[in-house]
């Protein structure tokens, strides 16, 4: 079963990125580099639970 998340950038807060995983081949939360416009450069976003 797929599953929506929201990630976030734990240096600015910024939730801009949603996505989906699959949640029985990854329970652990999913952390992605992703571009952060505030930086102006790649940072890691972080699943967080809603």
């Amino acid at each position: 079963m797929r599953k929506n998340i929201i990630l976030e950038a734990p240096e600015t807060h910024e939730r801009l990125y949603l996505t989906s995983k699959n949640v029985q081949n990854t329970p652990e939360k999913l952390e992605l580099r992703k571009y952060s416009p505030k930086l102006r450069r790649p940072v890691v976003f972080r699943e967080i639970s809603r």
